[in-house]
């Protein structure tokens, strides 16, 4: 994952859109200030400006943080709360906590409280249990098929 990366597909997304940066941040409830930082590449979006901007722009999350090359084609549903989706994916993976924990370095303690909706994982860390896990961003966090 790429911030720079992530800032060129932002700008490119609002240039395409023909608005400007402030209206769109206005029109999904980011604040200004947070969408001009994403643009200048000094700050990741949290997983809920993620999915207001990959909704917003129809297009994956996975395209946006530069894990794809090109947008697909595909039909994006509503996210269901995190930690529902992160016990989900558990399940459907085959893998505990502790195993997720093995795999990917990222502390038990951490996982315990996204199973429990008391935090929230950064992109980072969805980018890296889904590197480790085999599959796309959007599919983890329940936005899309396989």
């Amino acid at each position: 994952m790429n911030l720079p990366i992530f800032a060129e597909r932002l700008s490119e997304l609002i240039f395409d859109s023909k608005k400007i940066a402030r209206d769109i941040a206005k029109e999904i409830d980011i604040g200004k200030t947070t969408i001009y930082e994403y643009l200048s590449g000094t700050k990741m979006p949290t997983l809920s400006n993620l999915i207001k901007l990959a909704n917003y722009f129809s297009c994956s999350t996975d395209y946006l943080l530069g894990l794809e090359s090109e947008q697909t084609n595909l039909t994006f549903r509503e996210c269901r709360p995190f930690h529902e989706q992160f016990q989900i994916m558990l399940k459907h993976f085959g893998v505990s906590r502790y195993k997720l924990e093995k795999l990917t370095g990222i502390a038990e303690s951490a996982l315990y409280y996204w199973a429990k909706g008391q935090k929230t994982p950064t992109i980072e860390k969805i980018v890296l249990v889904c590197e480790k896990l085999d599959c796309r961003v959007d599919f983890f966090i329940g936005r899309s098929d396989l």
